[in-house]
């Protein structure tokens, strides 16, 4: 009989519940079609949901009649999109996770004292395509340790480091002891940007790979924050894998393993958790929880949808 173990916390987080509820809401209290920039998180099982419900998902303000509702996702844009919205004259609803919004904050500070930043990030992750946008002539993005030993600075210049919230923190440590070493007086945030979901996610799914003899990672091949939680589970010696749902299981990952640990990434649905852990069951399998940090963070809704719901009498 094998044995299947949940990490919590998993799934969803306070940014990502957020911007689920802003469709959600917006669907409800304005008029439709609502239409969301890029995918408001990276899961393609939510954005067929909201799609199911009513939204319609876009690549390019082009694609927006005018006058019509916005949504931006939870990856944050840049102030050019923002101008280009009211230009439109676009009603915004602003998605971006309020912790997006805080890198946001300290790279445009940095910015205006004069400061170089240097961002640590994935190149074309939507994240850092909106950061950069924030100050693109004072940014320049460090991907990994080769970079932050190579980019070249000349001597005086004004320096801070940013890093992309759904990063590894190992990884990203090391970057910034590199860039530290090479320039000793450059400045960090007061606090990590790393968010706290991605922090105890990576530190469960570490813990859950000493206990198991396979890890399963539910999430979309293009969520950040999913894909670190494969490499760290990697790297404590365990196979794991990326899954979107159970269909996506192979039997000849199975076969061999006793412990199976089950996590997913920051936008996947429990359901999808549930389902596999329904299909996995079907061998024979007894559950465990490992339970490593609780979660009780939220995050408000934006005020224009407080705001409306009240005035149309819309419970939220």
């Amino acid at each position: 009989m094998k044995k299947i173990i949940l990490a919590a916390p998993r799934g969803f987080c306070a940014g990502v519940v957020r911007a689920i509820d802003i469709v959600n809401i917006a669907l409800e209290v304005f008029s439709r079609p609502v239409y969301v920039r890029k995918e408001i998180v990276h899961n393609r099982h939510v954005v067929s949901e909201l799609q199911n419900r009513g939204a319609i998902f876009v690549e390019s303000l082009d694609e927006v009649p005018q006058n019509k509702t916005v949504i931006f996702s939870a990856h944050g844009v840049s102030p050019q999109v923002r101008k280009d919205a009211k230009k439109r004259g676009l009603r915004i609803i602003d998605a971006t996770c309020p912790l997006v919004t805080k890198v946001h904050l300290e790279a445009k500070r940095y910015a205006k004292n004069g400061y170089t930043i240097l961002l640590i990030g994935h190149s074309g992750h939507d994240e850092v395509i909106g950061t950069m946008g924030v100050a693109p002539d004072k940014i320049h993005l460090i991907t990994n340790e080769q970079d932050a030993k190579n980019i070249k600075i000349i001597s005086g210049t004004l320096l801070a480091y940013l890093t992309q919230t759904t990063l590894s923190l190992e990884d990203t440590r090391k970057i910034v002891s590199v860039l530290r070493n090479r320039f000793p007086s450059i400045e960090g945030p007061p606090s990590e940007d790393i968010c706290y979901a991605t922090q105890n996610r990576q530190m469960a799914v570490r813990q859950l790979a000493r206990k198991s003899d396979l890890i399963l990672v539910v999430g979309s091949q293009n969520s950040s924050n999913s894909n670190r939680l494969v490499e760290e589970a990697i790297k404590e010696g365990t196979p794991a894998y990326l899954i979107e749902d159970y269909k996506s299981i192979q039997n000849d990952w199975i076969k061999k393993a006793s412990v199976i640990g089950v996590t997913s990434g920051a936008s996947a649905p429990e359901m999808l958790v549930s389902q596999v852990v329904t299909w996995l069951k079907k061998n024979g399998g007894k559950i465990e929880q490992l339970i490593t940090q609780s979660e009780n963070v939220e995050f408000a809704l934006p005020i224009e949808l407080q705001t409306e719901s009240k005035r149309r009498k819309i419970a939220i």
